[in-house]
């Protein structure tokens, strides 16, 4: 056996080094995930009150409410539009094609890399009224949290570029809610808009029947944003 050899580790070694490192690295990362989803009930719970009893004492019309979900998921109801929060159980390494490869954050310790996601979809809230099963809703931003709390939100036009500088972006509670106020506020910018005539000018028996008892012709809200569908990539 030359000296070479007896310095390679042996398989054994190498599982245990993997597993107090990287697996260990993941734990942490699913923990803290975890945390922030416990901490987006909280401020989601603040936001509803306090956009209630600034809006809709004045307009009651304006309907403002969280839910909690379960362990993994909670919504929030903002008027005519809902979104959904929803956190990932596993861990994800980012992206290899990703710039931030290039950083010294991320080249000075690779494992900064692996994050925790949390996905937030908007719906139209008379999606869940009417049991619009059809209905579409989008992925408008997901929050990417590593074993360091630094995070990053990947998104289109503002939520992929004011919280994409991930060395210097910390969780915390106050940054939480400065996130989710900005979610908001980008999805009540957008509006619902009427689908082409040409592919709403026929309709079946069955649709109508469908229609009339529930409401059921698909509805969404067009916000140019889906991960997989669109041709350029989200920030």
């Amino acid at each position: 056996m030359t000296k070479t050899e007896q310095q390679e580790p042996r398989p054994r070694e190498l599982i245990i080094g993997t597993l107090l490192t990287k697996s260990a690295m993941k734990q942490d990362v699913y923990r803290a995930t975890h945390e922030l989803l416990g901490w987006i009930k909280e401020a989601l719970g603040d936001i509803a009150a306090d956009l209630s009893k600034e809006v809709s004492t004045k307009d009651p019309r304006l309907v403002f409410g969280f839910t909690d979900k379960g362990e993994c998921a909670c919504e929030l109801q903002v008027a005519g539009d809902t979104l959904l929060f929803h956190m990932h159980t596993n861990v994800f390494r980012l992206d290899q094609s990703h710039s931030l490869w290039r950083s010294s954050y991320l080249v000075d310790d690779e494992l900064r890399g692996y994050f925790g996601v949390v996905n937030i979809y908007n719906f139209l809230t008379d999606s869940f009224k009417y049991n619009r099963e059809r209905d579409l809703g989008y992925l408008v931003a997901r929050i990417l949290l590593n074993k360091e709390h630094h995070f990053m939100v990947q998104g289109k036009r503002q939520m992929g570029f004011l919280y994409n500088d991930l060395a210097d972006n910390v969780m915390d509670r106050e940054r939480l809610k400065e996130v989710l106020y900005s979610l908001i506020n980008y999805i009540l910018e957008f509006d619902l808009l009427a689908p082409p005539y040409d592919q709403v000018n026929q309709v079946t028996v069955s649709e109508m029947n469908e229609l009339n008892a529930n409401m059921k012709l698909t509805t969404g809200k067009r916000l140019g944003f889906r991960f997989q569908a669109d041709g350029d990539e989200p920030h």
